[in-house]
This record gives C-alpha cells, structure tokens and sequence, in this order.
C-alpha cells in the first residue's frame, strides 16, 4: 500500500536497463535494499540498550503454556514469560503447540553473483514474472549495498532443513518430507518444475539459461557461484505452498509459521502485527 509503480514499454525499459530484454515491465521508482545483516545488529544495539537480553545459540527443547504464563526448556536453562513470540523458521512447526494441518518443507536458494567488469549489466533491482502457482520470486538480480549483483536464487528441495549444500543429508528430516501426503502431492503436481530446479541447482549452465531470461547477454564467465540460504517454506497436505504469511496464536504463544519474502523487507511492520494484534500491546509501549 502507498507503493508507487509505472507500466513502462521496451524503450523506457532499455532507458532503464540497456541489457535487459522484455517487451513491458513495472518500475517501482522507490525499490532500494539495505544491509540486513547492519540493521539486524542495529536492532539488538537498541534492544540491550532498554535492558532487555538477547540469549543467543540456545535451544528450545520443550514448552509448556498455562493460563498466564508459559514455560520453556532449553539449552541455557528455565525460563518463564508471559508472551512467546515463535519465529523459529526451519523449526517454527516443531516449537509450534498446536498441531498443524501443515509442514515446513526446507527449500535451498543458491545464488551467483556477476563478476565486477559485468556489474554494470544491472542497474536496479530486476525481477521476472512471478509464476503464481509458487511462492518463490525465480532468478532475479539485485545489486547489494557493497556494489555486487547477486543472480538468484534457485529453489529446490533441501535434503536436511538446515541443507546448505547439496551434499548435506539429514535422513531423518528427509524421511519426514518424502512420506509427508502433502508432498506426494506436490510433486506429483510439479515434477517437472521441481526436476527443472534441481539440474539448476547442479548445472552452471542451465543456472545461466534461467538467468539469460532477463539478460540474455550474459555468458559463462560471467558469474560466479556466491552464497546459499535455506528457505522455510510451509507445505499443506492438501499439497499446496503457502505463498502468504502464516501467523497463528494459541493461548500467550503466537506461532509465526510462514513469512515468505519479502519478510525481511517487511520485518518492523511484521512485528508491528504481531504486537498489535496477537499480542494485544500498542507498539508504543514496547518502544520506551
């Protein structure tokens, strides 16, 4: 809402992007990006600085809510709270109470960047058409803060929910995706896409073919491979992806089960949500 965007023709977008071919685009005159990584450890600054503790790699191994409070196990001890927030991502449906007609399915983006002499090829963030059946965004470009233009990411099924590399494994959270209904489903609805991703994944090659889409100048020197991320992607047993944010609250714990991109784009507004609705406290009392 309140985002400003212009159809614009071939010759306003070769004005726009000299190397990108297409035949309309939307330019959002407004898009930009930050380092999340700086606003990330701006944030934890600000949140010390009221008093308030960050307790970092600590695992939550059980919790428990009652009427007024919950409690929770973990690997740095006891604790009790009156509200929990669950935003564990790969594991939000783990840590989760209720059960869920659903699964988080780990998905591995993998990502190229344009080596330095080629940057120029982009000169704003670029972005395919969406296919409305996936909630995945497809090879797109974008240039970071530091001047790199990353190419990507892919999408295809992680073997482990913290898969970074096609090579890790984790058999028993591959057995819970493979034998999930919802999967079966899935791939029995897009094998093909699925397939499409996985050679993407293992080829350069069929990597520049998705890329050549929108630049088709672009040849094999002229990316490299640059880094991974695992995407917590929640999967219904019907075999639909949800392609929205999930948000569920049960008793004084509000369980964040999906938050697809742009969710760190979106992240204060997220929270914003979150306090205001579920939680039932103005974002003005927890910003003093």
């Amino acid at each position: 809402m309140g985002v400003e965007c212009q159809r614009v023709g071939p010759e306003r977008l070769n004005e726009l992007e000299p190397h990108v071919r297409g035949t309309a685009a939307l330019h959002v005159a407004d898009s930009g990006i930050v380092d999340y990584a700086a606003m990330a450890q701006k944030m934890a600054k600000r949140v010390r600085e009221h008093g308030w503790k960050i307790q970092l790699e600590t695992e939550v191994r059980e919790l428990d809510s009652t009427s007024n409070n919950v409690f929770l196990s973990t690997t740095a001890g006891e604790i009790e709270a009156r509200q929990v927030i669950n935003c564990a991502g790969l594991y939000a449906d783990r840590v989760a109470e209720e059960s869920l007609d659903a699964q988080i399915v780990p998905f591995r983006g993998e990502y190229y960047e344009l080596v330095p002499e080629k940057r120029s090829m982009c000169q704003n963030l670029i972005y395919p058409v969406p296919n409305p059946e996936f909630p995945f965004l497809g090879v797109h470009f974008t240039r970071m803060i530091d001047g790199r233009v990353e190419c990507g990411p892919s999408a295809v099924l992680a073997f482990a929910r913290e898969g970074y590399r096609l090579s890790t494994v984790n058999w028993k959270e591959l057995w819970e995706t493979v034998t999930y209904e919802g999967f079966h489903r899935l791939a029995a609805r897009h094998w093909k896409q699925g397939a499409r991703e996985l050679l993407q994944s293992m080829s350069k090659r069929a990597y520049l073919s998705a890329a050549r889409r929108l630049i088709p100048e672009l040849h094999m020197d002229d990316i490299v491979a640059s880094r991974t991320g695992v995407r917590a992607q929640v999967l219904h047993s019907n075999g639909d992806l949800e392609d929205d944010f999930l948000i569920q609250k049960s008793g004084r714990v509000v369980n964040v089960i999906n938050a697809p991109s742009p969710a760190a784009t979106s992240a204060l507004n997220i929270g914003r949500h979150i306090v205001q609705d579920h939680v039932g406290v103005s974002s003005g009392t927890l910003s003093a």
